[in-house]
């Protein structure tokens, strides 16, 4: 009996709170659902902070990118879109670019370490301008 609980346990997918699944990708990670809450401060984090560099259309254009060296990565770029998966994305919105060894100039965002679905959102956002 109890090997049976076990397996019905580790049959079931474990996933971010306030995210749930919606669909398997071939080869890419699994799209994910955001509540609504996770995907108001994942707007509000875009809005305030993320397009100031990288734009309001992930081009790399934002107000500030101007004085930046170097500049900001633009998300539209298919290549660099097929080559970073989104746990390194995630990493970089959490812990900054020195962490993956980019750029001191994208900081981190610390207040994000403990709201996977807002750092999911985020990175589907990112993941929305290829």
């Amino acid at each position: 009996m109890r090997r049976l609980i076990l397996a019905s346990l580790l049959a079931v997918p474990l996933l971010a709170p306030g995210c749930s699944k919606k669909e398997e990708g071939g080869g890419e990670a699994a799209k994910v659902q955001i509540d609504p809450k996770a995907q108001a401060e994942a707007d509000s984090k875009w809005t305030t902070l993320c397009a100031s560099c990288h734009g309001t259309g992930g081009k790399g254009d934002g107000a500030a990118a101007a004085s930046l060296d170097p500049k900001p990565r633009s998300f539209s770029d298919a290549d660099w879109q097929a080559k970073v998966t989104d746990d390194h994305l995630a990493k970089i919105i959490v812990e900054g670019g020195p962490a993956v060894g980019l750029s001191a100039l994208m900081p981190p965002n610390p207040d994000l370490k403990d709201k996977p679905a807002v750092v999911q959102a985020l990175v589907q956002k990112v993941r929305s301008f290829k």
